[in-house]
């Protein structure tokens, strides 16, 4: 008969002592638990002492985390938070070095458990930190402990970040100034900065006088890249809550190194932050990480996102500079200068400024100011314009004079193009959004130029103008043009070209044709016979398909997947891993230390979740850890990827899945287990793709051709190279 529910078999270990294989029961309170256990070892006060898990974690085992237990859990009897928070208390101000230094050690690795950092904190003991670092009076490991027990305690939102002073600020950020510093304090300095800004805006504006570009320059020029991670972490958290003023994009810039980070667009509008990104961290030899690859994302969407006032900005067509901008491209484009009133009549210059406006591919032949009310596009698209007609002028100007000398109905319109091509961009880069929260994907191209958003806009009209050419295009065609010219840019973005040119050379191989080519393969990979005798064949095979489908999905299961634990504090690299049983019966998952090279054994996952324990699957925004996590909610990305397990009564194990993929194969997978259908995107498509191969080999079996049980030899690699081919 098995043991109840309620009823959990443990070993407690205890120092100096041989541990106890107890049985706890969940029923009883936590207390009356401690007090049988101390009484077991002769030890009075049982007030004084509590249970810690026996792993790395030490956390503390509290009325709310005590369902956590597993059988065959091993705890270890220890005295009580609150005793611990007193201890260490007063021994971090021991006048004994080596005494202080052991017990900032031992502080910073017990504040990463809540019970211990309320206790802590209730004691004063973040002032007590911060009145430490002021002092000024601590240096290397002794300093490096005192802020990673700082940033662990207030990583758990406890203490709110408007509590501290002018001074503290200050010293931060003097470690981060001075040029010789050490890497685990200038780490710590860093982080504690970014979470400044990132959760008061009274100390966004303190930090921001503290800290210039020219001070954070030589972190990004060391080797580092932790270091360079933690720096970008800090200009992009600055750029992130900039006041709305401070953000926008200006030309004429004032000296970057002496300028503080509130002028943020100044900032990245120069070639010398910029170029040090590339070069430093970019181009670097050692490969760009998880986290770094996110911060070069984040701060690629906020440098797009300062495009995001003038796409929002309609032209006023009474406004005489705004129309100065349209009379320019006039200019540039047929080599006029503006006739004054005495050169012909009124009438005369509207007919021409017509007939011009309608060469450069203007909708509204007689204003063309109105084209650009359009919002989203609105001025950006005029300041694209404007911009390729002076830096790219030979092909702007070759463009209109080609598109003005076919027929009408062959034309490709260069105004009506350039505001739906700037729109599409926008759309492509989704500028005006916030950064989602595990997105990597950067492209090193647009850190290798200062204006990388005009110049993808002037390759890619170049695009559309041969495109237009190679379709053979009329001004119905419009809508399709711009169709496969978006095609053709989301292709050749998604090989991640490193540099402008690269990605222009990748478009010339995307040619009409090739797109072509490329869909009619896909449509011949996806094509789907509609005859009577295939669809029953199909509905025939289908449950089998589904089973095969459904095998993978649990062998995946089988196989596990390494989880990020999301919190307030990204950079924090805390992982759990969860597989499933071999015979599919149990669910074993556990907090790991990093992120595994390979499989973990089931053997080294503490905790188990019987299979049919589970109740059911929920997903998205019902998910427990979405409601709580109020900066998460807003994200979309991230509610896309969540999922909790159900069990018992309103017990949850919450997932966030690290890709679409593996969210699918989870989900998919769990509700295989539950006997439920499985739904997703990724079974859809599996299913289309192994019915039509099945279908395929049969229709060949019937034609008698005979399919190789194993795959041809891989040729082997000549020995002697000197050979040529005779043509001849």
């Amino acid at each position: 008969m098995p043991p109840p529910a309620d009823i959990v078999k443990v070993a407690i270990e205890w120092p100096g002592a041989f541990p106890k294989l107890m049985e706890i029961d969940q029923k009883k309170p936590l207390s009356a638990i401690i007090k049988e256990v101390c009484e077991g070892w002769s030890l009075g006060n049982h007030e004084n002492f509590a249970l810690q898990i026996a792993d790395a974690t030490s956390f503390y085992i509290t009325e709310k985390n005590r369902n956590d237990i597993k059988n065959g859990s091993i705890l270890r009897l220890t005295t009580s938070p609150y005793q611990t928070a007193v201890q260490l208390h007063e021994r971090i101000q021991s006048s004994s070095m080596d005494a202080k230094l052991e017990s900032l050690k031992d502080l910073a690795n017990a504040s990463r458990d809540i019970t211990f950092a309320q206790e802590f904190i209730n004691l004063d003991g973040i002032s007590l930190l911060t009145q430490m670092v002021e002092s000024g009076t601590d240096f290397g490991d002794l300093l490096s402990f005192t802020l990673t027990a700082f940033v662990e305690l207030m990583d758990h939102g406890i203490v709110s970040w408007d509590t501290f002073s002018v001074a503290f600020i200050k010293k931060i950020a003097s470690y981060v100034n001075k040029s010789a510093m050490d890497t685990a304090v200038l780490q710590r300095s860093l982080a504690i900065l970014e979470s400044m800004v990132l959760n008061s805006q009274d100390l966004y504006h303190k930090v921001a006088q503290e800290i210039t570009i020219g001070q954070l320059i030589p972190h990004l020029q060391g080797t580092d890249q932790d270091i360079q991670t933690y720096t970008i972490a800090v200009i992009n958290a600055l750029f992130l809550k900039a006041p709305e003023e401070k953000r926008q994009y200006d030309e004429h810039t004032v000296d970057i190194l002496d300028c503080p980070l509130t002028e943020m667009a100044h900032i990245l509008a120069q070639k010398q932050l910029r170029s040090i990104i590339l070069s430093n961290v970019i181009r670097s030899p050692t490969p760009i990480n998880d986290e770094m690859a996110h911060q070069l994302y984040v701060l690629q969407v906020l440098t797009f996102n300062l495009l995001e006032d003038r796409m929002m900005t309609k032209m006023d067509p009474q406004d005489q500079a705004q129309r100065d901008i349209i009379f320019e491209l006039r200019r540039i484009a047929f080599d006029v200068e503006c006739e004054p009133n005495s050169s012909g009549s009124i009438e005369k210059r509207k007919s021409m400024y017509t007939r011009d406006y309608k060469k450069l591919g203007f909708i509204n032949h007689v204003n063309p100011a109105v084209d650009f009310t359009q919002i989203p596009p609105g001025m950006l698209a005029l300041d694209n314009m404007l911009y390729f007609a002076r830096h790219h002028q030979d092909a702007y100007i070759r463009i209109v004079l080609e598109n003005s000398s076919r027929e009408d109905k062959h034309e490709c319109p260069f105004g009506r193009s350039s505001i739906e091509l700037t729109k599409m961009l926008c759309e492509i880069l989704k500028v005006g959004e916030l950064p989602s929260e595990n997105c990597l994907d950067f492209h090193p191209m647009f850190f290798t130029h200062d204006r990388s958003f005009e110049e993808f806009f002037c390759i890619s009209i170049q695009l559309l103008n041969k495109t237009w050419k190679e379709m053979r295009a009329t001004s119905e065609d419009f809508n399709k043009v711009m169709q496969v010219v978006r095609e053709q840019i989301m292709r050749a973005l998604t090989l991640k070209p490193n540099s402008l040119d690269q990605f222009k050379s990748r478009l010339q191989n995307l040619s009409y044709t090739e797109i072509l080519k490329i869909r009619q393969s896909e449509r011949m990979n996806q094509e789907d016979f509609q005859s009577r005798p295939i669809l029953e064949l199909r509905e025939k095979i289908q449950p089998e398909i589904m089973e095969l489908i459904k095998q993978q999905r649990l062998n995946r299961l089988c196989d596990g997947t390494c989880f990020r634990k999301i919190s307030s504090r990204r950079r924090q690299d805390k992982f759990w891993y969860c597989r499933l049983s071999p015979n599919h019966k149990v669910l074993h998952y556990g907090d790991l230390e990093e992120s595994p090279q390979g499989e973990v054994p089931h053997d080294s996952l503490q905790d188990k979740l019987p299979v049919a324990d589970i109740k059911a699957v929920i997903t998205g925004k019902d998910c427990p850890h979405m409601k709580e996590k109020g900066a998460l909610k807003q994200n979309k990305e991230v509610l896309e990827l969540a999922f909790s397990v159900l069990y018992e009564s309103d017990e949850y194990l919450n997932f966030v899945a690290p890709d679409k993929h593996e969210y699918c194969v989870w989900t998919d997978g769990l509700n295989a287990l539950l006997g439920k259908e499985m739904t997703s995107d990724y079974t859809k498509s599996d299913m289309d793709t192994l019915l039509s191969m099945e279908m395929k080999l049969r229709l060949l079996d019937l034609e008698n051709i005979q399919i190789p049980e194993a795959p041809p030899p891989i040729p082997k690699e000549p020995s002697n190279y000197d050979f040529v081919y005779d043509c001849n």
